[in-house]
């Protein structure tokens, strides 16, 4: 382990991560690893090597060639490398028409993104009502609970649902519940969540310009606000904020 690796060990190191985040690093300056290499490099016998491999490999981050039996960086990074960029690119995009939004709807508006089986509110605007809901940028909430967790799982492939929808039922959420609440979202378009604190948020989603869905955005205000006259105003505006943000990142420079 060099010096700069053992100062940033922490107070109580887990050998098994400290290996396998290890065993990510070595691809900074080997494309390709073998089985014998790692097993090496990290001063473990083969069968630990191949364990650790085997659990990364079953999560994408790594892939193993067959032919030649190496392995290489899965899919999953090149996800989130395309995910932040998105993300960020978003983020600046959104907030001007988030800001216009807010106003025109006199309701506080969010931008979120997917964090694994949650997600995070990563910009917000307030209206000018004193009766308002207070914005809840940089908070973090299981996905499956809020409006725009739920408007972004239903735009998720059959495939990639179903992974999340089995990892919920290991938290003990109805999956299948929850699934017949994320059809209904993709037939009328939009998601609705009725709080306990009498708030209710409407969502729909955001797309890159290759149809990937990056992000949704909100409209929460207190019920009282939120009639279904209400709501069929803000889902025609929530639609042209989403439409715009969308051209936006098409007409964004460096694209």
């Amino acid at each position: 382990m060099s010096e700069v690796e053992s100062a940033k060990q922490p107070n109580y190191p887990i050998s098994s991560v400290g290996n396998a985040l290890r065993l990510l690093l070595m691809f900074n300056n080997h494309p390709r690893l073998r089985l014998s290499d790692a097993a090496t490099a990290l001063g473990v016998s083969t069968s630990t090597a191949h364990r650790l491999l085997a659990m990364l490999q079953s999560f994408d981050f790594v892939r193993q060639e067959e032919e030649v039996r190496t392995y290489v960086l899965g899919p999953v990074f090149l996800d989130l490398g395309l995910s932040a960029v998105r993300n960020m690119d978003v983020r600046a995009i959104a907030r001007p028409i988030l800001s216009e939004l807010a106003v025109r709807l006199d309701q506080t508006v969010h931008l979120a993104v997917l964090e694994g089986l949650n997600v995070r509110y990563v910009l917000g605007a307030e209206g000018q009502s004193q009766l308002r809901v207070a914005d809840r940028t940089g908070e973090l909430l299981p996905a499956h609970t809020s409006a725009m967790g739920r408007a972004l799982l239903a735009d998720m492939s059959n495939e990639r649902l179903d992974k999340i929808l089995a990892q919920l039922v290991e938290q003990r959420v109805d999956a299948k519940q929850l699934q017949t609440e994320l059809d209904q979202i993709r037939e009328i378009g939009y998601a609705l969540n009725f709080r306990h604190d009498d708030v209710t948020s409407m969502a729909m989603t955001v797309h890159d310009p290759d149809g990937a869905t990056i992000a949704a955005i909100n409209a929460a205000g207190p019920s009282s606000r939120m009639s279904k006259q209400d709501r069929k105003l803000i889902a025609r505006q929530l639609h042209a904020a989403a439409a715009e943000i969308e051209e936006a990142l098409r007409t964004a420079p460096n694209k």
